[in-house]
């Protein structure tokens, strides 16, 4: 097994840092004016991979936070993976073109699966897909609607398709710092063959530690957001315990 990678997670509102509380726009809470420095902060941290997330773009269905992903890519030298907005090739095409080294597809994965075939085959490795599950029934166009799939069914959807990881978030965990969704995820990563990295409610070294343990090895890994700007996780620490289970 590849190591588990620790992905901190920078989600950009008007062109700020923000966390929001079960993916609700109204309940953002401003962490960091300067994009660029928070990511320059993580790659000093040690980080190996860094997530980003267009808030404004999900729900507009087209890239908001330009300007933002683009000075932090300008800062930082560890790759970069985002999402939010991307429905289209010529989006994916510009991001990639553009230094991402990995593009998540949400809302269009479940509307639009063709294009998902399509971007992964045109470029391997490059693809995640996001699968954002309420009560794990799938939530698209930035968690504003919960459509009829279910979560496992979609990631099956892409088994043979190439694509490189499964982002799984639970959204009544996210941002709310009650603990992943361990269960749900690993229950999704066994059921897939696509390598699935958790996402919603990383809270605790306790979570680290869990991360950590042999029944979630199929894991790629776990993005950490709130809990690391707060400092309820230490990431010295939680990347040494990653070390060493790797």
């Amino acid at each position: 097994m590849a190591a588990l990678i620790l992905f901190p997670a920078i989600d950009l509102k008007e062109g700020r840092c923000v966390r929001l509380r079960q993916g609700d726009m109204a309940q953002a809470t401003v962490f960091n004016d300067d994009p660029a420095a928070q990511a320059r902060s993580f790659e000093a941290q040690g980080f190996a991979w860094l997530h980003v997330v267009d808030l404004d773009g999900a729900f507009a269905g087209k890239p908001m936070n330009a300007a933002a992903v683009e000075a932090i890519l300008a800062a930082v030298r560890f790759p970069v993976q985002l999402g939010g907005g991307i429905r289209d090739m010529k989006t994916v095409e510009g991001w990639l073109a553009k230094g991402v080294a990995r593009v998540i597809i949400g809302t269009a994965a479940v509307r639009d699966p063709g294009f998902v075939r399509e971007a992964a085959k045109a470029f391997p490795g490059k693809v995640a897909v996001g699968i954002d599950a309420r009560d794990g029934q799938v939530a698209v166009e930035g968690w504003a609607e919960t459509s009829s799939l279910a979560a496992v069914d979609l990631g099956r959807r892409f088994e043979d398709a190439g694509v490189a990881a499964i982002v799984y978030t639970d959204i009544a965990r996210d941002g709310m710092l009650q603990g992943v969704n361990w269960d749900g995820t690993i229950a999704l990563a066994n059921a897939l063959s696509i390598p699935v990295i958790a996402s919603g409610g990383l809270a605790s070294m306790a979570d680290i530690e869990r991360l950590c343990a042999p029944e979630a090895a199929m894991l790629e890994g776990a993005i950490t957001g709130r809990a690391l700007y707060d400092g309820r996780i230490d990431p010295a620490q939680a990347l040494a315990r990653i070390a060493k289970a790797g």
